[in-house]
């Protein structure tokens, strides 16, 4: 999927890293290698995980680790806040990538 000027949210646990909260895991090379060519392409990045406090902190610690270097952690990125006038709790991005994803097609018809 060819992007320009997008913002992509990425969720931490058994995403970014293979990992049983609130410990640290195995990276998830084949995705970090994928956000750092689209960083590179001029997509802007968010890291968005339950995380919060020392679990957090070593979330972006690993992350740094592994050369990721986020435009935003758990917030919206500020010209997004500057366009809307209010910084939103919902995370305004194009794309989520999260384990936990679900395409709203694949619940028609299940039940």
């Amino acid at each position: 999927m060819k992007l320009e000027n997008a913002i992509i949210a990425v969720d931490f646990d058994n995403t970014l890293c293979f990992s049983n909260w609130p410990e640290l895991g195995e990276p998830n090379l084949p995705l970090i290698q994928y956000l750092k060519q689209q960083q590179s392409l001029g997509n802007k990045l968010i890291l968005w995980t339950c995380r919060a406090g020392k679990p957090l902190e070593d979330a972006t610690r690993w992350c740094l680790e592994h050369g990721l270097i986020f435009d935003a952690i758990n917030d919206n990125l500020p010209e997004i806040i500057e366009l809307y006038g209010n910084n939103s709790r919902k995370i305004t991005c194009d794309i989520y990538i999260d384990d936990r994803n679900m395409k709203p097609e694949e619940l028609v018809g299940a039940s």
